[in-house]
């Protein structure tokens, strides 16, 4: 007979470190990253406010980007270093919905933004005479927007699901915070119903931006061999396509695969890939080696010099 327990409040996270001097270490390292991420990404939307000439639709979407990175990395990392330094495992049963809740809202509007600016990329390179009408700034307010709110209620079905299931008696989590696929594996009913409903949601927010951001980039390259000087940014368009399918593939491996064919650690494993490092690589990759954003840094760094001064 199943057991449930309709009473207790409270989660358990595995974790993601054992508590030893390698656990320790791994744990610093993931410490340094975070900081990095916070540093570059925070460094990112600070100096796009700051000058007022990259006030483009290229760049408000990178400050997005920018911004998405910040708080999503922020959703998972303070929790694990929480439980990790206070050997506290536990989580209450509404605090393991919120993390969800804003988890699956950022990665599914970060999905979004990286399609709405493989786009911007595609009209400013093959069509740069439409690029003022079809990238105007109402346009970059409504992607921006239709981003966020789509995923923000995509998001609400899901959390409002999870939190009304029966789980069983003993609800430990083999991850470091409140992962959707790890979370169904305790769900004490019948629920290939929503496994459906999961694999169909992949395949619209994942599978689909993805294919859509392929194309937009294939157009992009291919016109770039046609002229010349395209060389830069056809590297630059490679490298972005590059890690555009770095973030996408562990996603759509996690929930597209069905569970009988992957292991808790390969979960733990991908997951650790997208929500730690891709934000440590974005900024590298979009900014700084972005001739216009260095740029921007100096001549910031330079009035603020001059301000000391």
């Amino acid at each position: 007979m199943v057991n449930y327990n309709q009473t207790s409040t409270d989660f358990f996270l595995l974790g993601l470190l054992p508590p030893s001097k390698i656990g320790l270490f791994f744990f610093s390292l993931i410490m340094l990253m975070f900081l990095m991420v916070l540093l570059g990404n925070l460094s990112m939307v600070l100096l796009i406010v700051l000058d007022t000439r990259l006030y483009t639709p290229m760049y408000v979407l990178l400050s997005q980007l920018s911004h998405i990175d910040l708080n999503y990395i922020s959703t998972t990392i303070p929790k694990m270093a929480f439980n990790y330094l206070l050997g506290n495992k536990s989580t209450l049963f509404i605090g393991c919905g919120v993390q969800n809740f804003f988890f699956m809202t950022l990665v599914g509007t970060e999905g979004l933004l990286l399609t709405c600016m493989a786009y911007e990329r595609y009209v400013a390179i093959c069509f740069p005479l439409y690029y003022p009408t079809q990238m105007s700034k109402r346009v970059c307010v409504l992607m921006i927007a239709g981003s966020w709110i789509t995923d923000a209620s995509n998001s609400s079905a899901h959390t409002a699901y999870i939190l009304h299931i029966p789980y069983c008696r003993f609800r430990t989590i083999n991850h470091f915070f409140c992962d959707i696929p790890a979370m169904m594996t305790l769900a004490c009913m019948d629920i290939w119903f929503y496994e459906c409903t999961v694999f169909v949601n992949t395949i619209f927010f994942l599978l689909l931006p993805f294919m859509a951001i392929a194309y937009s980039y294939s157009q992009v390259l291919s016109a770039c061999v046609q002229w010349q000087g395209g060389r830069r940014v056809y590297w630059t368009c490679s490298t972005h396509l590059t890690m555009v399918t770095l973030f996408y593939a562990p996603f759509v491996y996690n929930y597209l695969c069905p569970r009988s064919l992957r292991s808790p650690t390969e979960d733990v494993i991908l997951t650790v890939f997208y929500t730690i490092l891709i934000p440590v690589l974005n900024p590298v990759i979009y900014s700084l080696r972005n001739k216009e954003v260095m740029g921007s840094l100096r001549r910031v760094i330079q009035r603020i010099h001059f301000v000391k001064m």
